[in-house]
């Protein structure tokens, strides 16, 4: 009770010198701007955090040639949705600020004045005619603080306050999905720059066995048929080129858009480097999955909703129970029209505790109390389902990291294998003892093994980032080891 008892005097005195400082106007300015402190409660932007981690935000234009890492940190740094999250949190700290001003009093003043002019008048009786010409003004003051209200103000700040956490984590899954969804646009475009290189080298390819199936013709030792087979064969192969050069420009413009550029905008990709296996691939998925139930944003974001809905129970039953406030009123009248017809002042003054008890509401009580019962129930149930999609996000992740780890060794075996196929066909053919069907399958082949490793290679990268954004983790650090040459 003495604590209470204390709490209750150190926000009388507060609230004292709340008043004189809006009474002397001696305040400073941040004080009035953020009384609360809230803002001290806000995470750090999201351009703050990327300068702890050596990525400062940059407003000039994209660095070319552009790196993944690159990408990602401008994505960040300038894509709409961060800002929104962040403006989301802003504003729902200002609401933990406005739960908090609840248990501060309030106090409203007014003041008047105006011109009197008072004629009576007796008929039967004209010596008590009177009259009265002057001003009528009048300041009060008046002050109200609940002391106690059986939980309300507390459930309502516990509810502002897991809201914030819910909006805090909804800004980091925010965050997580713009990093994702840049990652794969890059990949994307480094996919179709990878094919356009593969289809340019198989027209190369295809082109040079045209050339010696022309010569064979020419020196009257190859077949017309293996000439029009060859030409075909390097027809289709510019074909594939061009049409892989269209899919390099549309993933470059889906990426553009993802940096928060114009579609259209020239960009450069960089070479990528030399990447090594991680620890993710080789993790124990029990543990993986329960790395993620823990810390992902989405499930942290459903877990402050639930408390929050939760909260919102109390403050529903809350609502229907007595409430005791301090009263405080001070008027002060020079002339009151509506009361006297001469001049005179009159000084009102009220001090004392008032109780406020709701005794019929028209059940309206009952069916808010059911209601926010009900949201309960939906949490607790969207909290239940962002478990087990999280889950299912990480298996498929792992699964997708394991496959496209030995898929991408595979794929490099096959490029290998289909490289030396396609020599020993070349040579084949030139030398005369293979014909223009062996050559042209190695040909098919090489190039097939060619969008295979490519494929595999992206499938690969991206699956590490994926299997990290279903941990709620955000690893720059795959991203610098894939810069490395």
């Amino acid at each position: 009770m003495r604590s209470r008892a204390d709490g209750r005097g150190k926000r009388i005195a507060k609230a004292a010198a709340l008043c004189s400082c809006m009474i002397c106007g001696s305040a400073r300015a941040d004080f009035y701007d953020d009384p609360f402190s809230t803002t001290g409660k806000l995470p750090l932007p999201v351009s703050e955090r990327l300068a702890t981690l050596d990525l400062p935000c940059s407003a000039g234009a994209l660095k070319l040639p552009l790196t993944s890492l690159d990408a990602v940190r401008h994505a960040l740094c300038h894509n709409p949705r961060t800002r929104q999250a962040w403006a989301a949190v802003e504003a729902q700290a200002a609401a933990v600020g406005l739960g908090q001003s609840a248990y501060w009093p309030s106090v409203d003043a007014a003041a008047g004045i105006s011109r009197v002019s008072v004629r009576s008048k007796y008929p039967d009786q004209p010596e008590l005619d009177s009259s009265f010409d002057g001003s009528s003004d009048g300041q009060s003051i008046n002050l109200d603080w609940v002391l106690y209200d059986f939980g309300l103000r507390a459930a309502n700040l516990r509810q502002e306050r897991a809201l914030f956490r819910a909006l805090c984590a909804s800004q980091n899954e925010a965050i997580l999905a713009v990093f994702l969804d840049t990652a794969q646009a890059y990949f994307a475009a480094e996919q179709a720059q990878a094919t356009f290189a593969a289809e340019a080298e198989t027209e190369q390819a295809a082109e040079h066995s045209a050339v010696v199936a022309e010569a064979k013709v020419a020196a009257g030792v190859g077949l017309e048929a293996d000439r029009l087979q060859a030409k075909t064969a390097h027809a289709q192969a510019s074909l594939n080129r061009i049409r892989a050069h269209e899919k390099l420009e549309s993933a470059q413009g889906a990426l553009a858009r993802a940096l928060g550029a114009r579609p259209g905008t020239p960009i450069t990709l960089s070479a990528p480097g030399q990447e090594t296996d991680d620890a993710l691939a080789e993790a124990q998925i029990e543990l993986l999955m329960g790395r993620a139930l823990q810390v992902h944003p989405r499930i942290a974001a459903a877990r402050a909703q639930l408390e929050a809905a939760q909260d919102g129970v109390s403050a529903a039953r809350a609502g229907g129970r007595p409430r005791i406030s301090l009263g405080a009123f001070a008027d002060r009248s020079d002339t009151p029209v509506d009361r006297v017809a001469s001049r005179q002042n009159i000084e009102t003054s009220s001090l004392g505790l008032r109780l406020r008890a709701p005794l019929f509401e028209g059940f309206g009580r009952t069916y808010r109390i059911r209601q926010a019962e009900s949201v309960v129930e939906g949490r607790e149930a969207e909290l239940l389902a962002a478990r087990q999609d999280v889950a299912q996000a990480v298996w498929e992740s792992y699964v997708a990291v394991r496959g496209s780890s030995e898929a991408r060794k595979a794929s490099r075996s096959l490029l290998e294998s289909a490289s030396q196929s396609f020599e020993l066909a070349s040579g084949r053919y030139k030398a005369g003892v293979g014909n223009i069907i062996e050559l042209l399958r190695a040909q098919s082949d090489l190039a097939a093994a060619r969008q295979q490793e490519v494929m595999a290679r992206t499938r690969w990268r991206l699956a590490r980032l994926e299997l990290a954004a279903s941990l709620g983790r955000i690893d720059f650090w795959m991203l610098r080891e894939a810069e490395k040459k």
